[in-house]
């Protein structure tokens, strides 16, 4: 499996969630994430992090609460945020990577 810094630099656009499976939040974000994907295609991927499975990786980025959601353009972060979005804002902010 690629490592996690190889996915984010091989990718143009590449939104990752670090969630965890006890959280309401992130269980709402899911479906969200999909249609965001869908509405993207080929020109984003989304990667999902669970924090419990990867405390290491999650505190090394300095998540503090999930959903934690960070964008990056061409392996550089662009855009971070804690919390629900809804996919009308979530596609609008990724819009404004994506050109």
């Amino acid at each position: 499996m690629a490592s996690f810094k190889e996915l984010i630099e091989k990718n143009n656009l590449v939104l990752v969630d670090f969630s965890a499976e006890w959280c309401g939040p992130c269980q709402t974000l899911a479906p969200i994430l999909k249609e965001v994907k869908e509405h993207f295609g080929e020109g984003l991927s989304v990667i999902k992090i669970d924090v419990d499975k990867n405390n290491a990786l999650a505190r090394s980025f300095s998540v503090q609460g999930v959903p934690t959601l960070i964008l990056y353009k061409s392996g550089q972060q662009v855009w971070r945020q804690s919390g629900l979005l809804t996919r009308s804002d979530l596609i609008s902010i990724i819009q404004q990577y994506a050109a």
